[in-house]
């Protein structure tokens, strides 16, 4: 089974192409994954030379950045079978993923198509236009990197960074406060000293305020970073990052580390992440695994009030499971 969107062409006012949805993947090895391809409306004759780039949103509107993927560009056929993504969502992850609303999800879908020059004097063959690809923040990278130009500095554990004053205030209100602020002038002469931190994470966090982006790295150690960034990101009140770090647990959660990513939800106010690790649990056998962890007796201890939240939950989750 398969839905399909279409798009109005760029001129003419014809059709151009269809978005093809797969609920449960277009291949056998593909079930459980949602596709989704852009296919060439059949009653064309033309090709076309275009881009697409799909994109889940979120509950708001806004593009969810692990699952937003632009194609190459590439000559677009009529009866060419589209092009897109096989494994676009794994169906598992968007029901713990919070982007549901009422059981329902949105994808957007931009074209990109070059343009030809319209002029009374357009030239025998003209060059087709396409916008470049966005890239402020490799040149923000770059930037972070040359430390061209960069006005203050701080210290971390045995590390020494370097970066932006204007940049840091631009991104972060409490890095505003405290560059601009009425402390201004003791930062302008001496290194900033940041305790509690490991210098890695807040080498990440500066690769963010840059860039937009986190680095990227095996699952289990973008798991553990996402744990030190999400505490990061609300001490330096950078909702964004909180938001994507909270995502990426989501994504993360077993049973060695249920306990402690459920402490750090009910900690940090992460909703979404709490309920993920409330279904997680509502198994018998994944409770008695991570009851054994170390991680509970932690959880135990410093988050009481959410275990009596945790049973109350699984009490109410399991007349419909079982």
């Amino acid at each position: 089974m398969h839905q399909v969107s279409s798009f109005p062409r760029q001129r003419g006012g014809f059709l151009l192409a269809d978005l093809i949805y797969y609920p449960n993947g277009d291949q056998p090895e593909a079930t459980e994954f949602i596709s989704v391809f852009l296919e060439f409306e059949q009653g064309v004759a033309e090709s076309v030379e275009a881009q697409a780039k799909f994109s889940l949103l979120d509950r708001a509107g806004e593009q969810v950045p692990s699952h937003s993927h632009i194609t190459d560009r590439r000559k677009f056929c009529p009866g060419d079978g589209g092009f897109g993504y096989r494994n676009f969502i794994k169906r598992s992850w968007l029901e713990e993923s919070g982007h549901l609303n009422d059981d329902c999800f949105t994808i957007r879908c931009d074209v990109f198509v070059p343009k030809e020059l319209s002029t009374e004097d357009r030239p025998v063959d003209p060059v087709p236009l396409l916008l470049p690809p966005y890239d402020l923040h490799l040149h923000l990278e770059r930037l972070l990197e040359a430390k061209t130009g960069a006005d203050v500095t701080f210290e971390v554990g045995d590390e020494t960074f370097k970066a932006h004053r204007c940049i840091l205030a631009a991104r972060s209100t409490v890095f505003e406060a405290e560059l601009f602020g009425p402390m201004k002038e003791s930062v302008d002469t001496a290194a900033i000293r940041v305790d509690d931190m490991d210098a890695e994470v807040f080498k990440a966090l500066l690769g963010f305020i840059y860039t937009d982006r986190l680095p990227d790295c095996p699952p289990l150690e973008q798991a553990t970073l996402a744990q030190h960034l999400l505490v990061t990101a609300e001490r330096y009140n950078l909702e964004r990052l909180k938001w994507i770090c909270e995502e990426k647990l989501c994504m993360h959660i077993d049973t060695g580390s249920v306990a402690t990513v459920l402490a750090l939800a009910e900690q940090h106010h992460c909703h979404v992440l709490k309920e993920a690790c409330f279904r997680f649990l509502c198994s018998p056998l994944t409770l008695s695994a991570a009851m054994a962890t170390d991680g509970f007796d932690h959880l135990t201890r410093s988050c009481p009030a959410v275990l009596k939240e945790l049973m109350s939950n699984i009490v109410a989750r399991v007349p419909a499971d079982y």
